[in-house]
């Protein structure tokens, strides 16, 4: 063991791969810190980069890229309310509002140093728990998906911001557009009316830079604040502030963490699912006012929690994404399917010959992440310090720059005009939602899991004949139906209990006097 452990430190500590880390690392950043061109895009534009690699040095490419990726996508939400990822849609909202307070670095710092964490924690379940999270993983069925993406999609509802019914909507709206294109079991056309790219269903990439983007300069268009600017980064001391408000928040530190590392060891989960869920523990129904003062710390905490929470489940989801990967040779998500096939090629047959045959190349592997996952700490804290030269573009400026990059975003998708189409129809459709009082992240999660819900609900009871017991005799998916029946029905048990405590200390107090 000692043998294979120094071989792996020497071959990771190599200067060439340490290049390849932080080269493919900067790439990740700008890659994800532009609005439509997501980690997985990024991950598919490393590998033909990657194969001129020594084997190594290639999983560290694609490893160092797609962690930086992951957290670059917070930055377009948290200044201009576009998510990267929809992942982070989750947390938008919550960024974008501390961005207009002033607080852009804190948001930034709290998601940088969280995902840190949170990929720390997710490495030490892939080295400790692989094999456990492995085989807990290898008794998911169709059944039990169908409950962890219904949880998904309970969550988004829960978190909404105002009515929960219009949370609801909103997430109908999102799944009954996820059903455009061919029926999964059938492979008929659905609601494409004649249009033959519709065939192919609506891609969440346009649909979440619509929703976002564009629709908030609809806003400031029909508002009046097209040139309104958003107040500058207080740039001071928000390292010391990030550190104490982690601090605050160790609670949901460790919430996020531990889903993230147990949601993203599920295949075909993945780090979205994995920060909804996060995000339902982590955030509050209510926010506590205490103050009409924009400071107020009650109002801040309410905001910093569920990003803490959140982007940590992220990072925790992409590293632990692998351990059914290396375990089993089975992809946790679509990056993970992608370097798949980078370690075929390079001759390293993921399994469980990996764990007892060339133990050097594993432990080499774990390295290659836990490096990465440091190097994210100083390029990340690069990339806040110089995100806040965007707020000093004037914002007719910016205005402009956005929707070209929103285009070319979206037309990257498919190459096609039609996506294009895509991200206007959605900008009108949010700006709609927006003044509705509707949010619009479910609508995205909606597009995201629909077809996960669908495909599993299909198979198990195509397999089953109908046989709709099944979803809930079985241990894993009772558990899964207690876990979202809790989740649906908690902020209405802990009002009712609140009720009930301050009434029995009316009558206490009424019995002592």
């Amino acid at each position: 063991m000692i043998e294979n452990l120094s071989i792996a430190v020497q071959t990771v500590l190599d200067p060439a791969t340490l290049m390849v880390v932080v080269v493919a690392g900067a790439f990740g950043l700008v890659v994800g810190s532009l609005p439509g061109l997501t980690a997985t895009l990024a991950t598919a534009l490393m590998v033909p980069f990657a194969f001129f690699l020594e084997p190594i040095p290639a999983i560290a490419s694609i490893i160092s890229m797609s962690a930086m990726a992951i957290f670059a996508g917070d930055v377009p939400g948290a200044l201009l309310r576009i998510p990267g990822t929809p992942s982070s849609a989750a947390y938008t909202n919550d960024a974008y509002a501390l961005t207009q307070r002033g607080k852009g670095p804190l948001a930034l710092g709290l998601s940088l140093t969280s995902s840190v964490i949170g990929g720390i924690a997710g490495i030490f379940a892939l080295i400790v728990l692989a094999p456990l999270l492995g085989k807990l993983a290898m008794n998911f069925t169709s059944y039990e998906y169908f409950w962890v993406a219904v949880l998904g999609l309970t969550a988004s509802v829960i978190v909404s911001s105002g009515s929960q019914v219009k949370g609801a909507v909103a997430l109908m709206l999102g799944l009954l557009l996820s059903t455009v294109g061919l029926d999964i079991s059938m492979g008929v056309p659905r609601f494409t009316f004649g249009e033959d790219e519709l065939l192919r269903g609506i891609n969440f990439i346009p649909a979440m830079i619509g929703l976002f983007g564009v629709a908030e300069i609809l806003r400031g268009i029909v508002g009046g604040t097209g040139t309104h600017r958003i107040p500058g980064f207080q740039g001071k001391g928000f390292a010391r502030e990030t550190v104490s408000a982690l601090w605050r928040h160790k609670r949901a530190l460790g919430t996020g963490s531990a889903v993230g590392s147990f949601v993203g060891a599920l295949p075909g989960a993945g780090a979205d699912i994995a920060a909804w869920i996060a995000y339902a523990f982590t955030k509050r129904g209510r926010r506590r006012v205490r103050a009409n003062t924009v400071g107020d710390a009650a109002e801040l905490d309410d905001l910093t929690r569920p990003i803490v929470g959140a982007s940590s489940a992220n990072n925790a989801g992409l590293s632990s994404a692998f351990i059914p990967t290396l375990a089993f040779g089975i992809p946790g998500d679509t990056i993970t399917a992608i370097l798949l096939g980078v370690l075929l090629v390079k001759g390293i047959i993921p399994g469980p010959q990996l764990f007892t045959g060339d133990v050097s190349t594993l432990y080499s592997i774990y390295f290659v992440f836990l490096i990465s996952i440091l190097v994210l700490l100083p390029l990340g804290y690069l990339l806040i310090r110089l995100s806040h030269n965007v707020l000093r573009i004037p914002r007719e400026i910016l205005t402009s720059v956005i929707i070209a990059v929103c285009i070319v975003g979206s037309y990257a998708v498919n190459s096609s005009n039609f996506e294009v189409l895509l991200i206007l129809g959605f900008g009108v459709v949010g700006f709609a939602l927006e003044r509705w009082g509707a949010p619009l992240a479910p609508v995205v999660l909606g597009l995201v899991l629909g077809p996960i819900v669908e495909r599993n609900f299909m198979q198990s009871v195509i397999k089953t004949e109908w046989d709709l017991f099944q979803f809930f005799t079985r241990p894993i998916s009772a558990a899964l139906v207690i876990a979202t029946l809790l989740l649906l029905f908690a902020p209405m048990l802990l009002r009712m209990l609140r009720r009930l405590l301050a009434s029995r200390k009316r009558s206490v107090g009424a019995e002592c006097d």
